[in-house]
């Protein structure tokens, strides 16, 4: 059995404000295997983005890892220097951010953002001179052909604001691409586009993933698409993982309240007719949060006893759940 490409062991990551001491990512256990997607769901707050920027090793003071190890194909990340991480971060890991516009540099062309990767990760390119050059050209018009952009060889020269919403998410995905890592972490790809652009983007990541061999990490709140594009999926609340296993199974028999909510707040075609039911109340504070079930204000099925720290706990092949409600499996 191979190694997981991504371990991640009781990760927690703090922030310290002035309001108080923030746990946005609480003992959070992740595993990506080769070439697979993971999904990773929850409501704003819940720690994905902060999860996987701990990750990237993106996080800034007054944020920082507190505890847990981070191994990427073996390596703890944690123990690596800052060149070294630089050089593991859009040569092997990459990431895409929620707004292309935003994420995207307004004042460089499409090739030269692209080019500005390839020139920093890629290590096959030729030394120097003409061919260097042109290689470069090469690649980035490659990328951009990959991701769907027509005449790719014309639009290097054009910026960010000359494309569409659309097309622009596919630019930060050839970017991301250029140096061909082995995981794409997606967060929230497909935030403020219209539904069939939607779908185009996240069949484009599917189809790359397939033609790379890569693996992929996609962020997003919404079940739904984790339903259609993921072979497992974790669910997050309030900086704990609260659900893990496979993608079928969690979504036709979720185990955790939560999960559970989440799905009966989505319109779903086997539904028609019965009415929508959000999740009454919000993500608490991450501030000092209480030794109990994080859930606990929110969930229908909360008693007495779950007033107390909830551990994850196995309850089938490849299942994980932080419930007390739901009966554990048996051991062999």
């Amino acid at each position: 059995m191979s190694r997981p490409l991504l371990q991640v062991r009781g990760l927690r990551t703090v922030f310290d404000t002035r309001a108080g001491r923030v746990c946005a990512v609480d003992g959070v256990d992740v595993t990506v295997e080769p070439g697979e997607c993971l999904g990773v769901v929850g409501e704003s707050g819940s720690g994905k983005s902060v999860t996987f920027a701990s990750v990237m090793g993106l996080i800034r003071p007054p944020g920082r890892i507190e505890a847990g190890e981070i191994l990427f194909d073996g390596v703890d990340l944690r123990q690596l220097s800052r060149r070294q991480m630089q050089a593991v971060r859009g040569r092997d890991i990459a990431m895409t951010m929620q707004d292309a516009l935003t994420a995207l540099n307004p004042a460089l062309t499409v090739g030269t953002q692209i080019a500005e990767m390839l020139e920093a990760h890629d290590d096959e390119l030729p030394r120097g001179g003409p061919a260097r050059a042109r290689a470069i050209r090469a690649r980035a018009v490659e990328m951009l052909g990959l991701v769907g952009i027509p005449s790719p060889d014309d639009r290097l020269k054009q910026y960010p604001h000359e494309f569409s919403g659309g097309m622009r998410q596919r630019i930060m995905i050839a970017i991301a691409l250029a140096s061909k890592p082995r995981l794409l972490i997606a967060d929230e790809p497909t935030t403020a586009l219209d539904v069939t652009i939607q779908a185009q983007v996240l069949e484009l990541i599917d189809d790359i993933r397939a033609r790379l061999g890569m693996s992929v990490v996609l962020i997003t709140h919404d079940l739904g698409v984790v339903a259609q594009h993921c072979d497992r999926v974790i669910v997050m609340y309030a900086g704990q993982v609260v659900e893990e296993g496979p993608t079928a199974a969690v979504i036709g028999s979720p185990r955790h309240p939560y999960t559970r909510g989440l799905l009966a707040s989505i319109p779903r075609p086997a539904l028609r007719g019965q009415p929508i039911r959000p999740i009454e109340g919000q993500v608490p504070e991450l501030i000092d949060l209480p030794p109990q079930c994080r859930f606990h204000a929110r969930c229908p099925e909360a008693g007495p006893d779950c007033l107390r720290p909830i551990e994850m706990r196995r309850v089938g092949p490849g299942r994980q759940v932080r419930c007390i409600r739901t009966p554990a499996e048996a051991g062999p």
